[in-house]
């Protein structure tokens, strides 16, 4: 799988500290396919799904504080940021042949390198994807421009790309949300049939209560793998803003710092869907 991008586009991109799939052959930061099977067993309702997700979170060590500066339903991140880094791996999965040569990679070295200074960064995080009413899957054919108006309907907006990479890494710099091995069970990736093809994608779909363990060291579930995630690149123009995170789609997009661009604010396809983010008052707790 081959693509171009402009060289002012890829400038943008690696400001941002974005690795673009299209380009993983060349990037130490590969790994990553498309998609994968639930794990099985029936899904509560959304309403459910989200609270019990949400709960877990925060009982996974989250403070008092941390759970009280959110709205209901996001999570607290807060934290040292790397926006640009170093991370290599020692595995891949797939032979160096072939159209997913170098894309995912099974084992990386720990620890990641930060190249540079870190950013503090403060902010709330949806804890699962948004879900089309009345259902528990997430929300998809939604485009940028889509997922902008849905974001500010509920009192937020999209995350920029910087909020997205480190909701998922953490200070650790984690390539997976989950850590450094790529778990095809963890999350719902690595579907290598039955996709579809562009314009005609298989729906994928599944809640976040089928993969309890993807995960995120913020407690921000299904960042690798479910639907693609609407995020705006920090700093970049319009038309090279616009990029998708996450997916069960395409090899290469499975990693935290991984993303698909190109497609402009207006596409919405069946992999493409809504998480958004919120600023955290700083220095006192919000009220819900």
């Amino acid at each position: 799988m081959r693509c171009t991008l402009l060289p002012l586009l890829l400038a943008l991109f690696a400001l941002a500290g974005l690795t673009p799939a299209c380009t993983e052959a060349a990037a130490q930061t590969s790994g990553a396919a498309g998609g994968a099977a639930a794990d099985g067993g029936s899904a509560p309702t959304a309403q459910t799904t989200l609270a019990s997700l949400t709960s877990a979170s925060v009982d996974g060590g989250l403070s008092a504080a941390a759970q009280d500066a959110c709205p209901e339903g996001m999570v607290l991140v807060e934290g040292d940021y790397c926006p640009n880094i170093e991370q290599t791996c020692l595995r891949y999965r797939d032979p160096p042949v072939g159209p997913y040569a170098y894309f995912r990679c099974d084992e990386y070295k720990k620890p990641a390198k930060c190249l540079g200074k870190r950013v503090h960064k403060r902010f709330c995080i949806d804890a699962v994807e948004h879900v089309e009413p009345g259902t528990d899957l997430p929300m998809n054919k939604k485009s940028w421009s889509d997922a902008t108006r849905v974001c500010e309907g509920a009192g937020a907006r999209l995350c920029m790309t910087s909020e997205w990479q480190f909701a998922c890494e953490g200070e650790e710099m984690r390539p997976y949300p989950y850590g450094w091995e790529r778990d095809s069970t963890a999350c719902n990736v690595d579907i290598e049939r039955g996709l579809g093809r562009v314009g005609k994608l298989v729906d994928h779909r599944t809640p976040a209560s089928a993969h309890p363990r993807c995960v995120s060291p913020f407690g921000v579930h299904d960042m690798s793998g479910n639907v693609d995630e609407w995020a705006t690149v920090d700093g970049a123009p319009r038309g090279a803003r616009e990029v998708m995170k996450g997916s069960w789609w395409m090899p290469g997009r499975h990693a935290c710092r991984q993303f698909q661009g190109g497609h402009g604010a207006t596409y919405g396809g069946t992999e493409s869907g809504v998480r958004c983010c919120k600023d955290a008052p700083a220095g006192q707790l919000a009220t819900r």
